[in-house]
């Protein structure tokens, strides 16, 4: 799975495709039809890869890789993102085991599904990412 080219950015919905960098900050694209372009100030506004974003684990941390691996080799079948929060726990214990039931919170739980949901038919989510530099 090759997702480094997707990014998550603090305040705004959905996810975000990093396709340059000027004076500026980072230029993103929507993952939508739409195709909206923006810049991004990294002064102020976080944002992290979906390759670097981890769950918090009752003993080690989860990456949002493998819980997205596990998702897919589940058959891709996800709740409703506006299904009852035990609804979402029970999936969510499913393809994340031993993530911190009290630091991971329902809405955690709900923007992890509709990230899947986006990214789910997209080539990247096929591809291998690639091996690290060394």
């Amino acid at each position: 799975m090759n997702l480094r080219a997707l990014v998550s950015v603090t305040g705004k919905p959905g996810l975000f495709k990093l396709i340059g960098q000027n004076k500026g900050g980072f230029i993103l694209e929507t993952l939508d039809s739409a195709k909206i372009k923006s810049i991004v100030n990294l002064n102020t506004t976080k944002m992290a890869t979906l390759e670097d974003i981890t769950i918090y684990g009752e003993e080690e941390e989860i990456r949002l890789l493998d819980v997205f691996e596990k998702i897919k080799a589940n058959g891709g079948n996800t709740p409703n993102t506006k299904a009852s929060g035990e609804e979402l726990r029970s999936f969510f214990r499913e393809v994340a085991p031993g993530h911190d039931e009290a630091r991971v919170y329902s809405s955690d739980i709900k923007k992890i599904i509709s990230w899947y949901n986006i990214i789910k038919e997209f080539p990247l989510f096929e591809e291998e990412a690639p091996a690290p530099l060394q």
